[in-house]
């Protein structure tokens, strides 16, 4: 069956991205300083991060925000991304489902992250940074900022989770190709590095380590300012020109969605796609379901705690009201990099606290059977973190079957996996194998968070 595509003219182009904040029935706990325990403002935050990003991380008033007309005309040569009926899938499933895929993967950077690193990199420009630095998991995050910082004249750092680099060696080959030094994490050039090495010489790194590392190397360097690929507000707010796109290429279609997916690290991708939609069930009374797929090695949607935590960890950053598995937790070394982090951002927090979407965990070898199923049926090889928000949809679409409903499902292909090919090639081979956390690992990195 002909597959459709849905995709806007340059002048339907969201102005604004929305902000969830505004229309939150109980707004997210504010960040507290791991010292004095007081709330941060924007000043507290504005010597980590570019302040008008700290504006907006802590805005709980204003629904819509404007988009800078600089960012929006780079947002023009790639966007708007197709949103995709995905008939063949479909088929194969043999489902009453009508299941859409918003592609951010067709952008030149190959995944969502670029939506936020272009405004971040505005924002930093706009006050007189010259350099931003980073950490970046898989690279999607650590390429769109190393390119991002190019186009706006910045110098760029980037920190990649060691075991990733290893992994997706061209990805690092990406962000250089775009003018940024790139080191593995944990690394002998911050104090946190050396501290975390000496813990553990052959720790294989985590976002938490990258964070210590690129957050101490903006505190410590002049005129550089942090910049992050997820987690707090600001960045899922940037992100969510995806879904305020996907609202009016589903009335091209003439569909609503009755379920909401996407991939879950620390919850950008989700946001972007969700928020949006989600407005419609705060406001409006619609009764759409949001389902977050986390990988079950690292599960702290379903199986963490609420508590004040740190991003990183080496207890740099301030302590932010998530659900975690601890900031010292290692995550087992999935190929889905971008997901491998601790914590869940403070408005998805906030949000699951209050029922207002749903986790599901996917075991690694479910989400490449998933990977394999859309790559040949849709055409599209999709990252390994993507295919967690196709497996999830596969089981929504699963559950349609045995009941007859025809629901309309979407979800979020975040990015391709044509750098991912050697994660491939071990599944093909049969070499890939589960993680999942023990509840006594989670237990004994939760007892270090402080009280």
């Amino acid at each position: 069956m002909k597959q459709k595509r849905f995709i806007l003219q340059e002048n339907e182009l969201p102005t604004a991205w929305y902000n969830i904040q505004a229309d939150m029935p109980n707004k997210p706990l504010p960040p507290i300083h791991p010292a004095t325990r007081q709330p941060l403002g924007v000043d507290d935050l504005a010597h980590i991060f570019p302040r008008e990003c700290c504006v907006q991380e802590l805005d709980t008033e204003h629904d819509f925000i404007p988009i800078p007309g600089e960012v929006l005309e780079k947002y023009s040569f790639y966007r708007s991304t197709p949103l995709v009926r995905a008939y063949a899938l479909e088929e194969a499933l043999q489902t009453p489902a009508h299941i859409y895929f918003k592609n951010e993967s067709v952008n030149p950077l190959g995944s969502h992250k670029i939506n936020s690193a272009l405004a971040q990199c505005y924002y930093a420009k706009q006050e007189g940074t010259t350099n931003v630095t980073t950490e970046t998991g898989a690279g999607q995050w650590g390429a769109a900022l190393a390119y991002a910082a190019r186009v706006f004249g910045l110098e760029a750092a980037v920190y990649q989770v060691k075991i990733s680099m290893q992994q997706k060696p061209y990805r690092s080959s990406i962000m250089r190709t775009f003018g940024a030094a790139v080191t593995g994490s944990p690394s002998m050039s911050t104090r946190a590095g050396k501290d975390i090495i000496t813990r553990d010489p052959h720790h294989p790194g985590s976002l938490g380590t990258a964070i210590s590392e690129a957050v101490e190397l903006a505190t410590t360097t002049p005129n550089c300012k942090y910049t992050l690929g997820s987690v707090l507000n600001h960045v899922g707010l940037h992100q969510t020109i995806i879904g305020l796109e996907a609202e009016k290429q589903m009335a091209m279609a003439g569909e609503y969605p009755d379920v909401v997916i996407a991939c879950f690290g620390g919850g950008s991708n989700f946001g972007g796609l969700a928020f949006p939609f989600m407005r419609h069930n705060l406001k409006d009374g619609k009764h759409t379901e949001f389902i977050a797929a986390e990988p079950d090695s690292c599960p702290k949607l379903t199986r963490g705690q609420f508590r004040y935590d740190f991003g990183d960890e080496a207890g740099y950053t301030p302590l932010l009201p998530m659900f975690t598995l601890g900031h010292t937790f290692k995550p087992a070394n999935i190929h889905a990099g971008g997901l491998r982090y601790h914590g869940a951002g403070m408005i998805i927090s906030q949000l699951l606290k209050d029922g207002l979407m749903r986790g599901v965990d996917i075991p690694q070898l479910e989400s490449f059977d998933a990977g394999m199923l859309f790559a040949r049926t849709e055409g599209i090889i999709p990252a390994p973190e993507s295919s967690h928000a196709i497996a999830a949809t596969i089981r929504e679409a699963e559950k349609c079957k045995q009941t007859g409903e025809q629901k309309v499902i979407l979800f979020n292909l975040s990015g391709h996996g044509l750098i991912d090919m050697s994660a491939y090639d071990q599944y093909l081979n049969g070499d890939l194998v589960n993680h999942r956390v023990s509840d006594d690992d989670i237990l004994q990195t939760l007892g270090r968070v402080p009280e």
